[in-house]
Parts: C-alpha cells; sequence; structure tokens
C-alpha cells in the first residue's frame, strides 16, 4: 500500500525558511504532478504549488518568488521550499501525488505538517 510520509514542518519565525519533503513508500507508477496543497481551519485546500513529470511548475499568487517546487523521480520525492515566510503561511501543508496512466486516474495524499510562522 502506498503511503506519502512529509516531513520538515514546525515552528518559524516570520522571515525564515522551511524544506518541506514528501516521500512515497511502497510501489508507485506513472506520477504524473507532484504538487503540495495547504488548509487552515475553516478555509478550503487551496492549491501551493505543483511541478509536472516534465518539471513544468505552477505557484499560487501568494507564493510566487517566495516558495520554490522541485521533485526526485528516482526517489519519488518531492520538496518545497518556503522562504520569507509570512504568517499567513501559517496551515497544514499536504503533498498529492496525482497518477495517471490511459483513462485512469487517482491522488494520492499525505497526512499534513504543520507549519507555524510567528515571533
Amino acid at each position: 500500500q502506498v503511503q506519502l510520509v512529509e516531513s520538515g514542518g514546525g515552528l518559524v519565525q516570520p522571515g525564515g525558511s522551511l524544506r518541506l519533503s514528501c516521500a512515497a513508500s511502497g510501489s508507485i507508477s506513472n506520477i504524473y504532478v507532484m504538487g503540495w496543497y495547504r488548509q487552515v481551519p475553516g478555509k478550503q485546500r487551496e492549491l501551493v504549488a505543483h511541478i509536472s513529470s516534465g518539471s513544468s511548475t505552477y505557484y499560487g499568487d501568494s507564493v510566487k518568488c517566495r516558495f520554490t517546487i522541485s521533485r526526485n523521480n528516482a526517489k519519488n520525492t518531492v520538496y518545497l521550499q518556503m522562504n520569507s515566510l509570512k504568517p499567513e503561511d501559517t496551515a497544514v501543508y499536504y503533498c498529492n501525488f496525482h497518477t495517471a496512466q490511459g483513462y485512469v486516474q487517482y491522488d494520492y495524499w499525505g497526512q499534513g505538517t504543520q507549519v507555524t510562522v510567528s515571533s
């Protein structure tokens, strides 16, 4: 059974940096897109960034120029480097692997890791 295991969350002061990692345990193939989402209580989960198998990237407007997403296909791992963190970045961050083979698509989710930006 495939699980996504996240690490790297924690408490950081405004202006600081954190690096999140998400690795798949178990056999997984045909990963088309790897991404990071975040959610705060009472709000919908929002897309932070994603990266395709061809390394095309997308960033939400609120994180552009501050966050960088990258992936290691050999290790089935995705990273999110977060710089210049702001209090409004505080949320639970979830990684997502979107797989696709023909018409069959499936999403895997991590358990979430808390990021708190506070002085």
